[in-house]
């Protein structure tokens, strides 16, 4: 589905990722962990689209299409949905607001995300369906930002550090959720800090080392049973 070549990115003159190759399979769940600074979030900008960072070489493919060429909303309507880290809810519109507006038609090889659909997910988002997204508590605001995600119908879901800040109670409903996402028409590249979470979703991880280098690729099992791969790369 994702195929990402010899890709190298950079900010202005700095380079941030040398030579990244990467494949997320039909279906799959890929986790990407590293430390801080590794090139991880630029990653996910550079597949979405978004500038900053600048494609420096190689290439960015999704099925037949090359990505590296295109614009933001021209990747969306591919099928790449986008969780951002930070989560970035349109805050002064709506819940119902934020999800209407970038809803997208279904594919016809999938179900269709629907707001009956995100609002089964998420109940909690319709008890606040009116309530503007700036009063959300972070949790809701990511159950939010995943919500809005959904409803461009995508075949490829990129999710860039979810659980970031959140409550182990907050983790917990959205790592159940995106449980619940794994299935045949949607896979997922999730960016992930919390190794737990990580071990718990993916089918394969990979870990990130500097300039966007892979150290490691392997099963979750592997991992979780290798202290010295998590003590050298993650420093757990």
């Amino acid at each position: 589905m994702l195929v990402i070549e010899d890709l190298h990115c950079s900010y202005g003159t700095a380079p941030i990722i040398r030579g990244l190759h990467l494949e997320v399979g039909e279906g799959e769940v890929v986790s990407v962990l590293g430390r801080n600074g590794m090139g991880k979030t630029t990653m996910v900008r550079a597949i979405a689209g978004m500038r900053p960072p600048e494609v420096r070489g190689g290439a960015i493919r999704f099925y037949e299409n090359d990505l590296v060429t295109l614009e933001s909303y021209e990747v969306a309507r591919l099928g790449v949905g986008l969780v951002p880290q930070g989560r970035h809810v349109f805050g002064s519109l709506t819940v119902i607001e934020n999800l209407e507006v970038i809803a997208r038609a279904p594919r016809h090889d999938a179900d269709s995300w629907t707001l009956e659909r995100v609002f089964e997910f998420f109940p909690r988002l319709e008890e606040r369906c009116e309530s503007f997204a700036s009063n959300l508590s972070g949790g809701e605001q990511q159950m939010l930002a995943i919500g809005r995600a959904l409803m461009t119908n995508p075949r490829l879901l990129l999710m860039d550090e979810p659980s970031e800040g959140l409550a182990p109670i907050v983790i917990g409903t959205i790592k159940e959720t995106m449980r619940s996402l794994k299935g045949p028409g949607l896979s997922i590249l999730l960016v992930e800090q919390n190794l737990g979470l990580a071990l718990s979703l993916a089918d394969r991880i990979v870990i990130m080392g500097p300039h966007g280098v892979i150290v490691w690729s392997g099963l979750p099992e592997a991992l979780e049973n290798d202290d010295e791969v998590k003590r050298s790369y993650l420093g757990v």
